[in-house]
């Protein structure tokens, strides 16, 4: 793929002037919006006609571009049809076909159809379309899977990597790596593992990616993008390779730097590092536990990643055998179990009994907790002792009457107290069942099922996040609006539905 242009470069003083004056509401609304001519006339009429005294800068905007649409009440069941009808219409209303190349749009376009969540996500998102995808495959719709996982293909193939999304301005950083479990899941729904082979070029891209710099890595230089060497292991933290305000929050991002401490470059990266993580925002990437503007995403090894990084191991090393590479499956299941050994002994909090993100660089157990540390419950690489100390916690303390609960902190954040997000019920459902304790995981399922439903019958609306505090309250916090839609939160509470059979 040729060089990506961005909104901030195309249009420099226009992206300033919209962005830092919020005339258009969302700040992602400009830079999803399609030039109705070429870029540089409008740049031209801009400078010339801004400093007249009758200058409408909305107006001018709303002149020169197609703007997206920011509500969609095809997403809504007016009549409220039972929930299982009206996901099966939103498929179809959250489908995008094969995109046509808009020149000077910041959309990539792609090759295959796919889902988008909904509400202002009008384009393809990475870790939220594996449980979209989850969803398609209970609702029998493998041709859109198989399309998706080729979309994600072809990116790693143009780019080198799945962005956050196929926007050119999330063209420097990755989200929670799930194509293994991707392709994992079409394999599982094709019966036959051609479809490992097939895309064994993109899996090794992928994990190159994330590993980039470990060879570089030493005592004295532990850390390089996305891995760092911790107590002999090689484990990866979130990262972005670029360190100013992310365009599609521009005006935001600049107040937080200002009311930091610490230097703006610094501040941006973290910022972009916490998106990357998906978890954006949550107290887990705070120093001080509580506020933005402490926010320290590159100081923090994930569980999560981790674990998702082992999951990616172990799909290559599989793979390789599947292809007869003995050595490089060898490899692959020497790194697998070296990852494995790291999540059980550095990850794991004795004291506290508890699975938990390091801090950088002296490698120790973070105070924050979270749904994240049912990952390792998640793909079984907690022992069994670890996962009965995980799974009390997680239910004396995380269970509340709508689901499971992010954190136990409330500040504001999305990724807090008092929500609940549709791929952490998941993670910690099937955490649960896979270390036998399927009452905790059907008590907790039952509980976020209701919620949807509760809110979904109020509404018409299949949402984002859930408050689990209070069911049937919308839930809140973050930069945005609740969105209605909602990919993630479709494909999961089919799955639930169909586990408890209800």
């Amino acid at each position: 793929m040729s060089r990506i242009d961005t909104p901030d470069q195309t249009y420099r003083e226009l992206f300033q002037a919209v962005q830092n004056r919020q005339v258009l509401g969302d700040s992602k609304t400009f830079v999803d919006a399609v030039p109705l001519t070429e870029p540089a006339a409008i740049m031209a009429a801009f400078l010339e006609e801004q400093s007249s005294p009758d200058f409408d800068l909305r107006e001018f905007v709303e002149t020169n571009f197609h703007l997206p649409e920011t509500r969609d009440t095809n997403l809504l069941s007016q009549e409220r049809r039972p929930v299982r009808e009206h996901i099966e219409q939103l498929w179809d209303v959250l489908t995008r076909a094969q995109d046509e190349p808009q020149p000077h749009s910041s959309l990539l376009a792609l090759p295959e159809p796919y889902i988008v969540p909904g509400g202002r996500f009008r384009e393809i998102y990475y870790w939220d379309s594996y449980f979209t995808m989850l969803g398609l495959a209970a609702s029998g719709r493998v041709d859109m899977l198989r399309n998706m996982v080729a979309n994600f293909a072809w990116l790693i193939d143009q780019i080198g990597f799945i962005p956050n999304g196929n926007r050119s301005y999330y063209c420097t950083r990755s989200q929670p790596p799930f194509f293994a479990l991707m392709v994992e899941l079409l394999a599982e729904l094709s019966h036959d593992d051609d479809t490992y082979r097939r895309y064994l070029p993109q899996l090794r891209r992928e994990y190159d990616f994330w590993m980039n710099g470990s060879d570089t890595l030493s005592e004295h230089k532990p850390a390089s993008q996305r891995v760092v060497l911790a107590s002999g292991f090689h484990l990866n933290r979130y990262w972005d390779d670029a360190c100013m305000p992310r365009q599609e929050s521009h005006a935001e991002d600049v107040e937080i730097a200002e009311q930091s401490q610490r230097q703006k470059v610094d501040v941006y990266r973290d910022i972009r590092a916490g998106a990357e993580s998906g978890w954006d925002y949550s107290s887990r990437w705070f120093a001080d536990g509580r506020t933005m503007a402490s926010i320290q995403t590159s100081e923090v090894l994930p569980v999560d990643l981790n674990c998702l990084m082992y999951k990616l191991e172990s799909v290559l090393a599989d793979t390789y055998g599947l292809i007869g590479d003995e050595s490089q499956q060898q490899a692959f299941e020497k790194r697998a179990q070296a990852r494995q050994k790291a999540i059980q002994t550095l990850f794991f909090d004795a004291d506290a009994g508890f699975f938990t993100d390091l801090s950088l660089p002296d490698w120790q157990c973070l105070p924050s907790r979270s749904l994240a540390a049912a990952y390792p419950l998640f793909f079984e690489l907690a022992t069994t002792e670890q996962a009965s100390s995980v799974a009390a916690q997680i239910h004396a303390q995380y269970l509340r009457p709508g689901g499971w609960v992010t954190t136990l902190v409330n500040t504001g954040q999305q990724w807090d107290s008092p929500n609940g997000w549709a791929p952490l019920q998941w993670i910690v459902y099937r955490g649960l069942t896979r270390y036998g304790y399927q009452a905790q995981a059907e008590e907790g399922a039952r509980r976020w099922i209701d919620n949807n439903l509760t809110i979904y019958q109020a509404t018409g609306a299949l949402v984002e996040k859930y408050n689990v505090e209070q069911p049937g309250v919308l839930a809140g916090g973050g930069e945005y609006e609740v969105q209605d839609g909602f990919g993630w939160t479709n494909g999961v509470l089919l799955c639930l539905m169909d586990e408890l059979e209800s």
